[in-house]
């Protein structure tokens, strides 16, 4: 029966999937924990004696797992987050989003991370790249894990007699209930798949080359160059090109005011497939910009084609914008 399966092998299957699902491997935890909790408020005796040792297997399992990715972002820093979003199906936005919070709420943000989708993952690595010091993660990490953890056991309790429900209706469906989910989840991917497939078609041909680009530095027309990385961003990859100015998409209405319609802008980012910014662009022309484009593959193109680098220092000029000046550099 299940609550045999769940006496026996229960804590040892919320142990390895909250370690599988703090990796990062597409085994959602949540849903083991509600499983449990449900089984223990079902069965007192027989399991419920157990739900304070799996509450503690399921923190430890997720601390370790995130302890991974920690050291990954300590000692590789933004390579790690761009890996973590190449393997997500919002990955164009979900590195700046990280960013964003982590610079808002500092270490504090593991506190809440794994209640919000994908932002566990990438605060993970951005708390290592930022520098924070081992205990201080653990200490917040772990109480984000066992806030994590006592949700999905106590809703697990509160709907117990729903989830006894949904198992009887399961077995009366036998394998078939597996194959509707299966397709559910596949429609879900799908779908996400040729929506994202639909717009990086959409934006193909809009792009500006790194050579292309720097020709174009080099002649009498220079073109304004915004960099729309995150201050995160800048802080783990103090580089820039030459000439960049940085902007705030979330503060459009001041980039409106400081440039002319009738300018060249570049805009560039570090996100995959810079569709941060193709956005920003998109917005800008329908502000009336006449001649806004991308740069395609970002400031990682640019270093990869060897072109010189600034190093970041951030001085505000005279319209409240900040250029990066130094001598400079190949990176």
């Amino acid at each position: 029966m299940l609550h045999d399966l769940v006496a026996r092998y229960g804590p040892a299957l919320v142990f390895v999937n909250a370690l599988a699902a703090s990796l990062g491997l597409p085994v959602p935890a949540m849903p083991t924990l509600v499983l449990f909790g449900a089984m223990a408020a079902l069965h007192p005796t027989a399991i419920g004696a157990q739900l304070m040792p799996v509450l503690g297997l399921a923190v430890l399992a997720s601390v370790i797992g995130d302890s991974v990715w920690f050291l990954a972002g300590r000692f590789y820093g933004g390579a790690t987050l761009k890996t973590l979003c190449r393997l997500s199906l919002s990955r164009d936005t979900c590195v700046k989003k990280t960013e964003r919070f982590f610079g808002r709420w500092g270490v504090r943000v593991l506190t809440v991370s794994k209640l919000v989708p994908g932002l566990s993952l990438l605060s993970v690595p951005m708390a290592g790249a930022m520098g924070t010091p081992y205990r201080i993660f653990v200490a917040n990490d772990g109480i984000g894990a066992a806030i994590w953890a006592t949700l999905g056991l106590g809703v697990g309790v509160i709907v117990s007699s729903q989830v006894d429900w949904l198992f009887a209706a399961i077995g009366r469906l036998g394998h078939a209930s597996l194959v509707v989910v299966a397709a559910l989840l596949a429609l879900y991917a799908a779908y996400r798949w040729m929506r994202r497939r639909s717009f990086m078609k959409k934006l193909a041909d809009a792009r500006i080359g790194v050579d292309e680009l720097y020709a174009l530095m080099l002649s009498e027309a220079v073109p304004v160059i915004l960099d729309i990385r995150s201050d995160e961003k800048r802080r783990l990859d103090p580089y820039v090109i030459p000439g960049a100015r940085f902007a705030d998409e979330r503060q459009l209405d001041e980039i409106l005011t400081a440039y002319r319609r009738d300018q060249k802008v570049v805009i560039y980012c570090s996100c995959p497939n810079e569709v941060s910014a193709a956005w920003m662009a998109k917005k800008l022309l329908d502000a009336g910009f006449l001649d806004v484009l991308p740069l395609r593959g970002g400031i990682d193109a640019w270093r990869d084609a060897g072109r010189d680098v600034t190093i970041l220092q951030v001085k505000a000029d005279d319209d409240g914008q900040a250029d990066g000046h130094s001598t400079p550099h190949i990176a």
